[in-house]
């Protein structure tokens, strides 16, 4: 058996590069490898803040979780990653409000057409009492959600053809929906043809005319470029929407409680930034949306709740949320039946 002197050990490294002798160890391979998918181009701030907060969950559990983030639909559709993230195909998703409810009703409940009149009563019902029934129905269904809710910010309706400048507009107008029934209860109501389709095809479903209309918060209209394919954009505030972040449930449950500490303050403290950033970004989109020769104008919301009111809207949703829902949410908001 040959063996290596010393001497000869340190003459066969002289003759190594230095680069090679200073490389550290290959890292150890993460404890929890994760997918995290979401519907939204890399400059929203959603994307943005997911990512502050995946960097910082590898930095403060040294390297034990490494969740890698799918942006754009890069996982399907809304539908698709609901069921990925279900099933533990993927570990996290950001649905919005009205993507979970088709699998957990209640979670629509901050959709109710016109229900909040700013941001004060948004997140007194979203932090507070609505927000925490929302949580537990969607625990309900092997899902977990976290603390606090990103924004998605006050939708508003787009089209390519004439201004919605009042209830009476929307009779007949073709306008996507997200696929919710809250949403398609509510523009039935309003008397106009809901569409629902997934966020992925709303471009083209624009640009070839299958839909006139569409309706979505200024940044997002911003950031799918929207404002290529409509005309003008109405100021209606008619739905808060948020995102909910999401875990598989059954991978969560296996999670130590130390980890899941870390990870659950790097992404409700990133969705209290995020929420920062949609306000800052509502401050100057629509100017920049008026650049790009998207007109506004703004509407009178009392004439969008009369026709939802004599549609039945507010009474059907009462009871469909059931009164404690519903007693939750008017307590943030006021009367609405």
């Amino acid at each position: 058996m040959t063996t290596m002197t010393r001497r000869a050990a340190f003459g066969l490294a002289a003759g190594l590069p230095a680069a090679l002798l200073a490389a550290p160890r290959i890292a150890r391979a993460a404890e929890f490898d994760w997918k995290y998918g979401h519907n939204l181009p890399v400059t929203h701030p959603l994307h943005i803040r997911a990512q502050e907060a995946v960097e910082r969950i590898a930095r403060e559990s040294n390297g034990r979780v490494d969740i890698k983030i799918f942006p754009n639909n890069q996982l399907g559709g809304d539908t698709d990653m609901l069921s990925q993230v279900r099933s533990g195909g993927i570990t996290f998703f950001t649905p919005s409000a009205l993507v979970i409810a088709t699998l957990v009703p209640v979670a629509a409940i901050n959709a109710v057409g016109f229900a909040f009149a700013d941001y004060d009563q948004v997140w007194k019902a979203m932090d507070g009492g609505v927000g925490a029934a929302v949580r537990q129905a969607i625990s309900k269904v092997n899902l977990h959600a976290f603390e606090k809710m990103w924004d998605n910010g006050f939708r508003q309706m787009t089209t390519s053809g004439r201004a919605i400048d009042g209830a009476a507009a929307m009779d007949g107008l073709k306008i996507r929906v997200p696929v919710s029934p809250l949403s398609i209860s509510m523009f039935r109501g309003l008397g106009a043809s809901p569409a629902s389709l997934q966020f992925s095809e709303v471009y083209s479903a624009l640009q070839t005319k299958i839909v006139d209309a569409q309706e979505n918060p200024l940044p997002i209209i911003q950031v799918a470029k929207l404002y290529e394919v409509q005309k003008s954009c109405a100021l209606t505030n008619h739905i808060w929407d948020g995102y909910w972040f999401i875990a598989s449930g059954r991978v969560w449950r296996g999670v130590p409680a130390d980890l899941q500490s870390i990870v659950s303050n790097a992404i409700n403290e990133a969705g209290l930034a995020q929420r920062g950033d949609i306000a800052g970004l509502n401050a100057t989109v629509q100017a920049d949306l008026q650049s790009k020769g998207l007109a506004f104008n703004r509407t009178d919301p009392d004439s969008f709740r009369a026709k939802l009111r004599a549609a039945g809207f507010y009474g059907e949703w009462k009871t469909r949320f059931g009164d404690e829902a519903w007693g939750l949410l008017e307590t943030a908001v006021g009367k609405l039946a």
